[in-house]
């Protein structure tokens, strides 16, 4: 079969390739998935520069979710259950980009048939990212403003209609100008710029010198470092992603007397902390909001693995629109 590999750490376009390696065997409680399609994530693109909080062995295959067909099982009862079914890939370890994938039975989610090929692919990650953050671990109340940075991504537009939807306000940062229109017609409460001033001085100038009480970013740098400055006493902010490859940096003091919470999040650490029962339950609530929009991640281009060199780069374009999707052949 055809997988995308790298063998060293690097930029996305110069060290991975398209290889042929053997197909894998689905061994006890594990299921054999042909692959459909995959999403380009960041997440995947700082696995393959070596940046990402934990790294495979190399030779590696990047890709952590997808939507394929279950063709084999190994032992196993439920494995067995599932052949046949179009499930959603969650590949905690990465290697969804190659034509057949071996994962662990309870891992391929069987996907409802009036969600599409695309939707289930993008199915996870930002979907039950963005429901984690605001409902469960910052529990963002009705009314309350949520400041995020990035707010142009995936994501975050994920964000601004799940407020909507769910009743607090968002406050977006983007970097360009441009992409201010389009974030407020989403449905954004409001939307500024880094490049048109300081981040904490535009947010105070909107919510008030009390600044706000709940926040999230996944830039770090100069961004994280000013979204930190825009909390006010008693406030939570988490961290999900480190894009500048830069540090935050804040004020102890400001942590100490201000009752500033700062905080990692990571999706994989979250969803081990669930029962069975709940992660369920967030994969039924998630396709529910699929369908209504409320989580439905735009459409992007979709290219065939052979141009692995050209989607990765199409991925980091930016104000695209859309996720790339990698797709297989057979």
């Amino acid at each position: 079969m055809k997988a995308i590999r790298f063998e060293q750490f690097g930029e996305p376009d110069q060290v991975l390739k398209v290889v042929d390696v053997p197909d894998p065997v689905p061994g006890q409680g594990e299921v054999l998935i042909r692959m459909l399609a995959t999403p380009i994530n960041p997440s995947d693109l700082l696995v393959v520069r070596g940046r990402y909080g934990v790294l495979p062995k190399l030779p590696a295959t990047p890709g952590f979710e997808g939507v394929g067909i279950v063709e084999g099982a190994g032992s196993g009862l439920y494995g067995k259950l599932l052949i046949g079914k179009r499930v959603a890939v969650l590949n905690g370890a990465g290697g969804n980009w190659a034509e057949k994938v071996v994962i662990p039975a309870i891992r391929a989610i069987p996907a409802p048939s009036d969600i599409s090929d695309e939707q289930v692919a993008s199915f996870f990650v930002n979907p039950a990212t963005a429901i984690a953050m605001t409902r469960h671990v910052l529990n963002v109340p009705r009314g309350a403003w949520l400041l995020q940075s990035a707010a142009g991504s995936t994501l975050g537009k994920m964000i601004i209609k799940l407020g909507k939807r769910e009743g607090f306000k968002t406050l977006n940062v983007v970097r360009r100008r441009e992409a201010i229109d389009e974030l407020k017609a989403l449905g954004g409460d409001a939307v500024i710029s880094s490049s048109e001033g300081p981040i904490d001085a535009q947010v105070r100038s909107i919510v008030g010198e009390e600044g706000v009480k709940y926040a999230i970013d996944p830039v770090g740098g100069e961004t994280g470092s000013q979204v930190f400055k825009a909390l006010g006493d008693d406030s939570h902010m988490l961290v999900y992603g480190l894009l500048s490859d830069q540090n935050i940096q804040f004020d102890p003091r400001a942590m100490i007397s201000g009752k500033r919470v700062i905080e990692g999040f990571w999706l994989g650490h979250w969803m081990v902390s669930r029962s069975k029962v709940k992660s369920l339950l967030l994969f039924r609530e998630i396709f529910r909001l699929i369908r209504d929009g409320t989580l439905a991640s735009d459409r992007g281009q979709t290219m065939p693995i052979e141009a692995i060199t050209d989607a990765v780069r199409a991925a980091e374009v930016v104000g695209r629109q859309g996720k790339v999707l990698l797709t297989f052949g057979k």
